[in-house]
């Protein structure tokens, strides 16, 4: 089963939407895993154990102490960016098809920008 975790940086809206539609989604927000002023290495350690998927905005420091992470023989259920100027829903919608339509497996030392931008003429 997709669990997540919300960094600090992450909009609070799209973990109440998520939990909105669907009550079932196991979406853990910063505020209830007092995850304010905790540094990335310790909220990615977190995310780790808990074998939750990390739901972040911060797209400038999270990426590199992800790799560090990795290096230093960690193990992650995943880290999926969001800008913070992407469309709730669209995070949202994101969200909720990962969690209904993938396996954890699938997430495993991965590091995503969500949604997926699909471009074509």
């Amino acid at each position: 089963m997709i669990r997540f975790l919300a960094d600090a940086s992450l909009h609070d809206a799209i973990v109440k939407g998520c939990l909105r539609r669907e009550r079932t989604i196991d979406f853990l927000s910063s505020n209830d895993a007092n995850l304010e002023e905790v540094p990335d290495p310790d909220v990615l350690a977190l995310a780790a154990s808990e074998g939750r998927i990390l739901v972040t905005s911060d797209l400038r420091t999270m990426p590199g102490h992800f790799g560090d992470f990795l290096e230093a023989g960690g193990s992650s259920p995943g880290v999926f960016l969001v800008k913070q100027k992407t469309p709730v829903a669209d995070v949202i919608e994101a969200l909720l098809l990962v969690w209904a339509a993938s396996d954890p497996e699938e997430w495993e030392n991965r590091i995503i920008r969500i949604p997926v931008a699909v471009t074509g003429k």
